[in-house]
């Protein structure tokens, strides 16, 4: 079975260099999250980096649960992802992809300038496999994952731009 790929993009007025530095620091997440309560650096890491490694708190209802993250994909201003896990079992991959809005030519036209805007898209791919699909339910209390995450998504988005621009003003 092919895995299951959400995608959900948001316009934001604020520099993708802003923008990418809220979404790296993993320590906000919960600020953004409807389901993410709270994430922190462990096993020495304490920024984003490829190979670091953080724990994840969530929470849908009554029901809580922690994964491991590994930050597997790390270009400052561009992208920032990571793999997500519940003990041995692969769980899933996130990733938001910043893309600045083009705005102005370069004197004798060089070249083109970043503008004070960006496009960011959040990405979820489910890696999980059959065993954990099954216990997604009682264990999460979400049956439909791939709509329940799209949903979330858009409020982290939602919240994110909100966070970004208010910074930017």
């Amino acid at each position: 079975m092919a895995d299951t790929q959400v995608d959900v993009t948001r316009r934001i007025d604020a520099p993708a260099s802003a923008v990418w530095r809220l979404v790296s620091d993993v320590t906000r997440m919960g600020e953004w999250s409807p389901e993410t309560t709270s994430a922190t650096w462990s096993k020495g890491a304490s920024g984003p980096t490829l190979g670091a490694r953080f724990s994840g708190k969530n929470r849908n209802g009554r029901k809580t649960w922690s994964t491991v993250c590994t930050v597997d994909e790390c270009e400052p201003d561009r992208t920032f992802g990571f793999a997500v896990a519940a003990g041995p079992l692969k769980i899933a991959r996130w990733s938001y992809r910043i893309e600045p809005e083009i705005n102005q030519e370069i004197e004798g036209g060089q070249g083109r300038e970043a503008g004070p805007a960006c496009t960011v898209t959040e990405t979820w791919i489910d890696q999980r496999g059959w065993l954990v699909r099954r216990l997604g339910k009682p264990l999460s209390g979400v049956a439909d994952r791939a709509s329940h995450n799209r949903a979330g998504m858009e409020r982290t988005l939602e919240r994110l731009a909100a966070a970004a621009e208010g910074a930017a003003a």
